[in-house]
Formats: C-alpha cells, structure tokens, sequence
C-alpha cells in the first residue's frame, strides 16, 4: 500500500520520530513522509512511534492508499528533498 505521513509533534521528540519515519518511508517535507509498506511494516512502525510519542500532545497522521494509483502527487515550487539531510 502507499503511505502519506503526517506530524506534529513536540520539538523535544521530533527528531525521534523522525529518525523512525526515515526507516520506512522517504522524507518529502518539513513533516511529511511517503511511501510505499506492507502492512506488517507500517504496524511495526506505529509500534514503534508509539512509543515516542505522547498521546496526549503529539499527532501522526497516516493517508493510507491500497493502490498509489488512486492518487498524484502535483507540486507548487520547488520539489524538495531531504532525504540527503542528517537528522
């Protein structure tokens, strides 16, 4: 399936998450990721963010699409990329 991944989270767990959503996914914008990831993948992954994360404060959005064919991507300016970025 493909994975759009959005988040806000607080500045002192950021760069975890971050660091977990690079594991899986390719980095796309400031907080944003996406991807192509077996289900089993993206469950250990949300596993593993929660654990980072606190339920209370911090949000992950996850867009879930059977096929990435249902959706395209269209982008205003420059496409960036960050995954060449160290966190």
């Amino acid at each position: 399936m493909f994975v759009i991944v959005t988040y806000d989270i607080n500045e002192k767990r950021v760069n975890k998450v971050r660091k977990i959503l690079k594991k899986y996914f390719t980095w796309v914008q400031n907080s944003v990721f996406e991807g192509e990831i077996t289900l089993g993948k993206l469950e250990k992954c949300k596993r593993e963010l929660l654990s980072v994360i606190e339920k209370d404060e911090d949000s992950v959005y996850f867009y879930e699409m059977e096929y990435k064919l249902v959706c395209s991507k269209k982008i205003l300016g420059q496409e960036k990329n960050y995954d060449s970025i160290i966190i």
